[in-house]
């Protein structure tokens, strides 16, 4: 379960989060709150905008195709079309 918190912030501290969190690749409330957290003793682990979007480039990197070497898909005419001719062969000798 999470709450929300506003605050309020002068202007120098506001700007010296901001440039923190850009520097880090996260947002301003991203860092306020793990902040919060390390203060609190909760120090969770956070990722930045950066990391989760290097994380996600390496995840894409696994996406692919590959070649069964016979055609598949999610036509269902032709499927249904495969397994009848399929059920109808009584698969004698050849």
């Amino acid at each position: 379960m999470s709450h929300s918190l506003t605050i309020q912030l002068n202007d120098e501290v506001f700007c010296r989060l901001q440039q923190q969190a850009l520097a880090r690749g996260t947002s301003p409330e991203e860092l306020a709150a793990a902040s919060l957290e390390q203060q609190c003793g909760i120090a969770a682990p956070t990722r930045s905008q950066v990391e989760v979007h290097e994380a996600r480039k390496r995840f894409e990197r696994r996406f692919g195709e590959i070649d069964l070497g016979q055609p598949c898909g999610v036509d269902n005419e032709s499927i249904d079309a495969d397994l009848a001719r399929e059920y109808a062969d009584r698969h004698e000798a050849r």
